[in-house]
């Protein structure tokens, strides 16, 4: 199919063919008919694209300071691989579109195959032919409505929650800051809720157009025409509300928002402007200044969007899906009319075409639509991201080893951040190592993978994974809670499979994962504990040397806050962020203490995910993890100290590594560079040697043992937290 994307690096539009996004449960597949370009906010997202390096920076310093905290934690060339990796890929563009169900996930019985749905989201509702919309995201379209107009239902919604949030009541007087496309279905809202409206832009055409659509008067925002208005609809009083639709650098509309309101009125901002607030002007009258946050309640949270909560309608009236819906009724009773505003239609095909004609000035528009082809169930035939088929117990396991001069043919399950940033780079360039197949759940992420490493395939189409006899191994880099089943669904096929950390959620999940290697007798499994493999922690493992006694080891992890909206906080579905990453630090201190743990307790205080964990091993060495996520964001992410014989080993960030041994006379020490080229945690060597494991038939490099040993020490520690005591471990080796 094709879609509508951008590379934010180099401002380059293209349509792109990428695959049909599977249909996964909780959602519908989504053939698009017609879809809404924003004049505001995408072509405000195109223009920044074309800026320079410097000039991106400017207009994102939230995203410069999030690079260098980045810096902080990652180091620099790790950084900089993440950082270009963004910048050096296609995004989607759209938001707003109306198209027809092509398939129906799991779970959901309010559409059928047919209906005709406006979607929602900058995920979802994209400039796509075919998109998959979560349950929450999509509303049916009232019968009559045609569908380009509901194509504007997203839109509708912003500017039907900007109107909410100024809680209009009838016979008041409105101001319209912005007459752009959200300002003038504002305006018809306004209008329609019996409050009269005065506009204002520097545009003629709109000013007309928002009078020929219900406002009472409208003009330059620096004419004298606008506040003879609003002195004469108030008495002198100024409007009760004040709409910020407008975008921009200038502070001109919050000083006009203030100078024409009355005393405790209310501004709101829907748009994005500049809000450097006059002190006095909004002091003295006690403005109450509020802000709408795109379509309503549930945006930016994911347990609404992508998980299909709803929030109980006696406690949220209005929520993204039902101010989507009463925007759809308001158009289909004639409330509100969207054909004026309708500038232009253009096909699909044209897509780069009409962007860059609106960029550079020569289409002039409040709204423009594009027109699809119609291909009636050409979806129909894709299979959903995430069907796998039923494989039957004994699959065929690998060969001792592969011929000489074989390539290893891989296939990734996941292309996210991590996949894109610490894995792929370090394969793409390899000897002997060919990039076979490439799957994801949206089809942009698969397009991008495939274009920047060199897969042969891009599909969101797991069967052609597992059913290629050519793919040697699947790595397996996708959220939390899919790693166990997908991995498991890999050993059956007979691949090596090389899953990111963690092995599994729960007891059952690790369970079926070893019950998955016994029926196929396939034994060939690695999970991304890394850190093993670091060739800082290496040397100075061997400088220490053999332990004759018990060691004592402390760990601390300065892990951090969250931001809000990550989703590592989903611990519905995704488990705790220990549960996700803690394995990490208890495979390094197993492998560091030649053993694997017999016994777990933790404990941590109560309102955060603080933890200490205490890990006791069989000659009675002890590890200590401490797991703090309030810690200075400045301190190094991990330290460790290793003391036993007398000796005692020092990491610091994976930066810097020493070893203090020898009597108090005669004492030695072994300091590692301080100044290393970059902050190396062993992906790549961990990666080198998973690639010869399957190319040889060798051992994997961690035996399936340790890898269990530590996923169940990994999840002993919720069960010693709820249980206040040590949890036993059955001995792994």
């Amino acid at each position: 199919m094709k879609q509508v994307v951008q590379n934010y690096k180099s401002g380059e539009l293209a349509v792109l063919d990428v695959p049909v996004p599977g249909c996964k449960p909780g959602g519908v597949l989504v053939r698009s008919v017609f879809s809404l370009i924003s004049t505001g906010t995408e072509l405000m997202k195109v223009s920044e694209a074309g800026m320079s390096m410097l000039g991106k920076a400017r207009s994102r310093p939230d995203q410069v300071a999030k690079v260098m905290q980045s810096v902080a934690s990652n180091g620099l060339p790790a950084t900089y691989r993440k950082v270009m990796g963004k910048l050096d890929s296609y995004t989607p563009l759209g938001y707003s579109l109306c198209g027809v169900v092509e398939q129906v996930g799991a779970g959901i019985d309010d559409v059928k195959v047919g209906d005709l749905v406006a979607c929602a989201g900058n995920e979802h509702a994209l400039h796509a032919e075919q998109n998959w919309v979560p349950r929450n995201l999509y509303t049916p379209v009232p019968d009559g409505l045609a569908p380009r107009h509901a194509a504007f239902g997203t839109v509708g919604s912003i500017a039907l929650q900007g109107v909410r949030q100024g809680e209009p009541q009838l016979g008041e007087v409105a101001l319209v800051v912005g007459l752009g496309l959200i300002g003038q279905l504002v305006v018809q809202l306004l209008t329609a809720a019996g409050v009269r409206v005065v506009g204002t832009d520097p545009d003629p055409v709109r000013c007309e157009l928002a009078e020929r659509l219900g406002a009472v008067a409208c003009g330059d925002p620096s004419s004298a025409a606008v506040e003879t208005a609003v002195a004469e609809l108030t008495g002198g009083h100024g409007v009760d509300q004040v709409y910020l639709a407008a975008g921009g650098g200038s502070n001109q509309p919050v000083e006009l928002a203030a100078r024409l309101s009355r005393d405790r009125g209310r501004v709101v901002d829907i748009g994005k402007c500049r809000l450097d607030l006059p002190w006095n002007a909004y002091y003295e009258k006690e403005l109450d200044v509020r802000f709408s946050r795109s379509y309503g309640p549930g945006r930016y949270d994911p347990e609404y969007e992508l998980e299909g909560r709803d929030y109980p309608i006696g406690y949220v009236r209005w929520t993204e899906r039902r101010n989507l819906a009463c925007f759809l009724d308001l158009m289909a009773r004639g409330r509100v009319d969207v054909e004026p505003l309708i500038s232009h239609i253009a096909d699909f095909d044209d897509a780069v075409e009409t962007y860059q004609r609106l960029k550079d000035g020569e289409l002039k528009a409040v709204a423009v639509l594009f027109r699809y082809p119609d291909a009636p169930g050409e979806a129909a035939a894709q299979a959903p991201a995430v069907a796998v088929p039923a494989v039957r117990p004994g699959g065929p396991a690998p060969g001792p080893a592969r011929p000489a001069g074989t390539p290893v043919r891989l296939a990734f399950v996941g292309a996210g951040n991590y996949a894109t940033s610490m894995l792929l780079p370090h394969l793409e360039q390899r000897d002997g190592v060919v990039l076979s197949t490439v799957v994801t759940t949206t089809a942009l992420s698969a397009a991008n993978a495939q274009r920047k490493f060199g897969f042969a395939r891009a599909t969101t189409d797991l069967d052609a994974v597992l059913g290629d006899p050519s793919v040697d191994a699947v790595f397996v880099v996708t959220r939390h809670s899919s790693h166990a089943e997908l991995t498991r669904k890999a050993l059956l096929a007979g691949k090596a499979v090389f899953v990111e950390k963690p092995l599994a959620l729960t007891e059952d999940e690790l369970a079926g994962v070893l019950t998955a290697v016994e029926e196929s007798g396939n034994d060939r499994l690695q999970v991304g504990f890394n850190r093993r493999f670091a060739p800082l922690l290496q040397e100075a493992k061997n400088r220490f040397g053999v332990r004759t006694g018990p060691a004592n080891l402390r760990y601390l992890v300065n892990a951090g806050r969250l931001q809000h909206g990550s989703w590592y906080l989903q611990q519905g579905t995704e488990g705790s962020r220990f549960a996700g990453e803690g394995g990490h630090f208890i495979d390094t201190a197993s492998w560091l203490l030649d053993a694997d743990p017999v016994s777990v307790y933790a404990v941590a205080p109560a309102g955060n995910e603080d933890l200490q964990v205490v890990l006791r091993y069989p000659d009675g060495s002890t590890a200590t993890i401490g797991y703090i996520t309030n810690g200075a964001p400045g301190f190094p992410k991990e330290t460790l100290d290793l003391v036993a014989d007398g000796k005692v080993l020092k990491l610091d960030d994976f930066v810097r590594a020493s070893v203090y041994f020898g009597s108090t006379a005669g004492r030695k020490r072994w300091v590692s560079s301080r100044l290393p080229k970059a902050r190396d945690k062993g992906q790549s060597a961990e990666l080198a040697a998973f690639i010869r494991a399957v190319r040889t038939g060798g051992p994997m490099p961690v035996p399936l043992e340790s890898l269990v040993a530590t996923t169940a020490a990994t999840l002993a520690v919720r069960t010693a937290l709820t249980g206040g005591a040590p949890v036993t471990l059955a001995s792994a080796r």
